[in-house]
Parts: C-alpha cells; structure tokens; sequence
C-alpha cells in the first residue's frame, strides 16, 4: 500500500492552566492519500484550526501535543526540533490561512516573498527563483503575472490576495497544504473560484491537502473526504457524498439539516439545540449528549466508541442506520 503523505495517529493536544488541563484535539486519527483533500468541519471551537495547527507545528504555548503522532510521508514530525521544523514548513507542507493580509508582509512585493521562499527552501538560481515566481502566479490565475510581480499586498483585491497566497504556499512545490478557512472573509463567487483553484492544483500536483471550514458547501464542491469534529474529538469520517447523502453521527446529522438546501421551504433554518460545550466545562460522557435527540445512558456515562473501533464511520453508541430518521 502506498504511503499516506499524512497520517496522525491519536492526536492529542493538552493546554495546562491554573484550574486544570484542557484537551482541545482529543485522540484525532486519520489519513489522507496523495491527491486527496480531506474536508474538516464542525463548529467553532471543535478543535479543527487547533489540529492543523498541531500538524505544522504552530501551537501557542503552553498549548502541546501531550501524545500520539504526526506523520509526513511516513515520517514523524511531531517531534522534531524548531530548527528542523521550519525547514519542513514551506517546502514540504504549504499553509494558507483565512486572512491573507496576515500571511503576506506589507513591506515587500509579493514577488519578492515569493522568490525569497523559492530561495530559502529550494536550490535554485535567483533567475530560476524569479521564473518560479511568476509561473507561480500565472498557475493561480493572476492577469499579468509577470508585471504584478512589482506589486504590493494592498494594491490586490482580496480574491487576488488569497491567490497570492496560495502560490506563496505552493512556490516550494508541498507535499502537502494545509488551509484554514481560506475562503471565509470572501465573497460568494470568490469563494467558488478559490475552491476550484485548490481542487485542480491538488489533482494536477499530486499533493494532499486538509481544508479546514465551517461551510458544508465548501467541503461538498471541494472534498474527496470529510472529517467531522465535536469538541476536540472526531466524530465521523467518510466520503464526502456518503456523509452527506446518510450522515450516520447525530451531529453530522443535525450539521447537514441545518443547511438552506436541507431547510428548503421552511420559514426558519433548522438548527441544532444548545451550543458547543466549552473545554473546562464538557459534560461526562458523550460531549454531544446534552444536544443529542438519540441520546441514552450510556452515552451520559461514558465518550463513547472511537472512530473505528465499533463501526467505520461514526464515534457514536447510537449510530443512524441509512434511512433511519436521526430524531
């Protein structure tokens, strides 16, 4: 079998305070495969940034991976020094993040970012840098690509910065790209362009990416797979048009009835009771039983069955069969 270019095995993160340790990301297994763009969604606070963050090494102390591992390409990098990390960092995994004015430095033109990358994580002429750098930008749709070298970040629209940002993140040719909401502070169509974008790049490159969001309709246009997260824990994982199709965690359930599609023809958006619980304050149990119309005792005594363990998809006691109403 083929080597998953990432692959984390029982992720956990801890956050010690004063008045306890927090686990934001919570034993947090998967894969994904070359060529593959894993979805991760779920409500503000599930832990999704809080993971990606962990994959590339970028927790705020004292926040730290308290066990599991990390994987690129088979190799672990949960461990490594901050030297050795930031030679990982740019070249072989890429990150694009919500804002692209934070990711870009306003001082210097984006082809001067660009060629400084090229530079630093790949042995090349600074001639061969500069085309790098202008293909970079043609390949994400920039017009003209070679006269907006000389640009500054706040003469591109915000479209056209997270375009620049992610040839920034692609310039050193990843393995694999990480993007946190690289869509959200966008407009509509915006939006669809920059989902296509990274979909044809990570089909035509071979890379893997993890996209990680709030929007259902960003995950179902973009996404080969989809993980859900409750709580700093997995709660379901699949393809994507399975998940949709026949959600079998209620909360993947109440996630996709939520939507304007599935609340078509009512007069208000269906929603899903009460709210995320905040980490010092989880309830015993399953996270989600407090919100959970299927809930039962054993889902108030204990958390319940890994993804895995007792069935492939969902981390539920109760699982929804396919055409069973969730309620």
């Amino acid at each position: 079998m083929t080597t998953p270019v990432l692959s984390l095995r029982d992720l956990t993160v801890d956050i010690p305070t004063r008045r306890g340790t927090l686990r934001p990301v919570d034993g947090v297994s998967w894969d994904i495969a070359a060529g593959e763009i894993l979805g991760v969604v779920g409500e503000s606070g599930a832990g999704k940034s809080m993971t990606g963050n962990a994959v590339i090494g970028l927790l705020d102390p004292p926040a730290h991976i308290s066990a599991g591992e990390v994987l690129l390409e088979g190799e672990r990098i949960d461990n490594l020094t901050l030297p050795q990390m930031r030679r990982i960092r740019g070249k072989r995994i890429g990150m694009v993040f919500q804002d692209p004015l934070t990711s870009l430095n306003p001082l210097l033109t984006v082809g001067e970012q660009l060629t400084e990358t090229i530079l630093r994580h790949l042995d090349v002429s600074e001639a061969e840098a500069l085309a790098r750098a202008v293909r970079g930008l043609d390949e994400v749709g920039i017009p003209a690509a070679k006269d907006r070298m000389g640009a500054y970040p706040h003469e591109f629209s915000g479209g056209m910065r997270q375009r620049v940002v992610i040839a920034l993140a692609l310039c050193a040719e990843p393995t694999l790209l990480i993007a946190d909401e690289p869509t959200t502070a966008l407009d509509v169509s915006v939006q669809a362009q920059i989902t296509a974008l990274l979909k044809r790049l990570c089909r035509e490159r071979g890379m893997a990416a993890m996209l990680v969001t709030h929007d259902m309709g960003v995950i179902a246009e973009t996404a080969d797979r989809v993980a859900v997260m409750y709580a700093g824990r997995l709660a379901e994982i699949g393809p994507v048009a399975q998940i949709i199709a026949a959600p079998r965690h209620p909360y993947t359930d109440g996630l996709m009835a939520s939507t304007p599609a599935a609340s078509a023809g009512q007069a208000r958006l269906r929603q899903i009771p009460g709210a995320m619980p905040r980490l010092g304050n989880l309830p015993d149990g399953c996270a989600f039983h407090p919100r959970c119309p299927r809930a039962q005792d054993p889902c108030r005594r204990d958390p319940g069955p890994k993804v895995g363990d007792s069935d492939a998809r969902a981390a539920c006691w109760f699982p929804i069969a396919e055409g069973e109403d969730a309620a």
